[in-house]
């Protein structure tokens, strides 16, 4: 256990998630349809329930209570269970700094507070947000992993302008909705597993080294010795890895890419 390095997760709930906000899962194990391993290193892990996230944040101009921030297993963000005044109960991606007894609402206006949410149109330029829509009305799908945020850098005819972490500059529809503040449980960068066994509770299965197969199983196997490979590192089906470029050259959204992922 030398070298572990956990998250401190004291001040999360204990108990059981909300009942009516989970669903059973079931587990691919990496296989497709036809039962072929698509997903290598992929299996076994400990049984989980999944939390049903609101991504969409559109029950407007209805304050809710934050009850409790909650651990899940599904993601590396800590989730927050809300209550709405009207009773309703939903679970959304805990903002940093957010604590049980906060109040968030969602609409076309309201204070930019962590947890609140509006459409990108509203929020100042230069500030922080989080679960990004990519398409109004589809849910948030930018900047929802652990620590995570993005950057609204300008505005301009009907889009904002969105600098991602990697720091490639985005054009999204002002319409989008998105939540002010940054991710919550920044610390999971800086966790490190330990031991095996550790991988195998989340589901993670061993991965052997390509220089350690023979020629029939990875372009790095075979060699007298022990060898480092012989050739740039590549994938077992030959294709390069650490730097090579795989976005495609024609695809429709790259004209909503002003600038690209610094270098």
């Amino acid at each position: 256990m030398r070298g572990t390095v956990l998250i401190n997760r004291s001040e999360l709930y204990k108990g059981k998630p909300e009942k009516s906000l989970t669903v059973g899962i079931t587990k691919s194990g990496g296989r497709d349809n036809f039962g072929h391993i698509s997903s290598r290193h992929r299996g076994g892990g400990h049984k989980r329930k999944l939390r049903v996230i609101d991504f969409k944040r559109d029950k407007f101009d209805v304050v809710a209570t934050v009850e409790r921030i909650e651990h899940d297993p599904n993601r590396t963000a800590h989730i927050a269970l809300i209550k709405y005044a009207d009773g309703e109960l939903a679970y959304i991606l805990a903002a940093q700094r957010m604590q049980p007894g906060d109040k968030v609402v969602s609409g076309e206006r309201a204070d930019i507070v962590p947890g609140n949410a509006m459409p990108l149109k509203n929020i100042p330029v230069g500030t922080i947000v989080h679960n990004v829509e990519m398409k109004a009305g589809k849910g948030g799908q930018i900047a929802r992993s652990a620590g995570s945020y993005v950057q609204l850098t300008g505005k301009d005819s009907g889009f904002a302008l969105l600098r991602l972490k990697s720091g490639e500059v985005r054009k999204i529809s002002a319409d989008c909705m998105a939540t002010i503040g940054a991710v919550s449980n920044p610390d999971h960068q800086n966790q490190k597993i330990g031991k095996a066994g550790r991988a195998r509770w989340l589901g993670k299965r061993p991965q052997s080294r390509g220089v350690a197969m023979n020629p029939v199983d990875h372009p790095h196997g075979g060699g007298e010795g022990k060898t480092s490979g012989g050739r740039n590192p590549v994938t077992p089906w030959g294709k390069p890895t650490r730097g090579y470029k795989t976005r495609q050259k024609k695809k429709p959204s790259n004209k909503f890419i002003v600038s690209r992922t610094k270098k």
